[in-house]
């Protein structure tokens, strides 16, 4: 199947764009995906556990998923893929850190590294000034780094099952910012860094340690959803301002 893939990306002049290895049984890179044309190349669900430095030279590839593998590290030579302007799957590995030379993808749209246990994000995170969503569920953070802020384009900020209790300052700046899951970490607050962002419109609060909520959630002049569930929530805080969201059409479920 993968072989017919293979075909079917190759263009008029045979040369390969894509190169298909999802669930291959790899325990190591196939010596064809190191073409000069390659542009998407996908080796998810497999039983990968390195990646070679090598990797660096694919300056072609727009799309790159390694999702479900075994790796353990990346090499920094990943920073080199500036081509990459659509997607990066690195989610369900075992990595514990990602090299400060992702900053450099500065086209990247995309970016998922879940389900890793990373411990914290680098602080080159800032260099991604084109990413629309980022997705970091389970990966054991306890902190975000304040160039998080630099990621004006953003839209999207999955960050499910953490251990976050609060935002970087610069979170404010996100003025692109629509949809926010914090589900299942350790706020005790509605983060502060969301007051005044224009575009939010559903923040995803479930199964945290809520019990107040502060007035200038009513003045978001966008938001559409808010999920209080499974949070400690006191009637006589939150009763005035739950009210004031529903009259401005926001649906409260708590």
């Amino acid at each position: 199947m993968a072989e017919d893939l293979r075909r079917s990306a190759a263009g008029a002049a045979g040369v390969v764009t894509q190169v298909n290895h999802w669930q291959g049984g790899l325990a190591e890179l196939p010596d064809d995906i190191w073409q000069p044309g390659v542009e998407v190349l996908i080796l998810a669900d497999n039983a990968l556990t390195e990646l070679p430095a090598r990797i660096g030279s694919l300056r072609r590839l727009h799309t790159l998923d390694l999702g479900h593998n075994r790796l353990t590290s990346l090499p920094p030579e990943i920073g080199e893929l500036t081509g990459l302007s659509r997607c990066l799957y690195l989610h369900d590995n075992r990595l514990t850190s990602l090299p400060e030379s992702l900053g450099r993808l500065g086209r990247l749209r995309y970016l998922n590294v879940g389900d890793n246990p990373l411990g914290e994000l680098p602080g080159s995170l800032g260099g991604l000034t084109s990413l629309v969503e980022l997705r970091a569920q389970r990966s054991r953070l306890s902190a975000l780094p304040d160039s998080l802020g630099e990621l004006t384009s953003l839209r999207e900020l999955w960050l499910r099952g953490n251990r976050l209790t609060g935002f970087p300052p610069g979170v404010r700046d996100l003025r692109e910012l629509r949809e926010v899951e914090l589900r299942e970490n350790r706020f005790r607050e509605i983060p502060g860094g969301l007051r005044g962002l224009p575009r939010l419109r559903r923040v995803d609060l479930r199964g945290n340690q809520v019990r107040t909520l502060p007035r200038w959630l009513a003045e978001l002049p966008a938001l559409e959803k808010l999920d209080l569930r499974w949070n400690p929530l006191e009637a006589g805080g939150c009763a005035a301002v739950t009210e004031e969201l529903e009259r401005h059409g926001c649906v409260v479920l708590r």
